[in-house]
């Protein structure tokens, strides 16, 4: 699966805060866009979020930049609606 994803890095807390279909999500991240560090958070909350292993995400497009596709392997459209929509 590959999701389109908007980070805002340097908010308060690490959240989703808005999805829209099929696959485009914001997320608000605690750490600052400096040294990798949101990266590596984005990839650690999805991680928790939809409860898969770390080595299942990769940034495959927008390493340097709020806009990013993420590709999530062994996460089915149905599994990652029901987490969205749950939260």
């Amino acid at each position: 699966m590959i999701l389109e994803v908007k980070v805002k890095p340097g908010a308060g807390k690490d959240l989703i805060k808005s999805f829209k279909e099929p696959n485009f999500l914001e997320v608000t991240l605690k750490a600052k866009a400096e040294n990798n560090q949101a990266n590596e958070s984005l990839i650690k909350f999805l991680r928790k979020t939809f409860k898969i292993p770390e080595e299942s995400i990769k940034i495959v497009k927008g390493r340097t930049s709020r806009k990013k596709l993420v590709k999530i392997e062994g996460l089915s459209e149905e599994e990652f609606l029901k987490v969205v929509k749950s939260l």
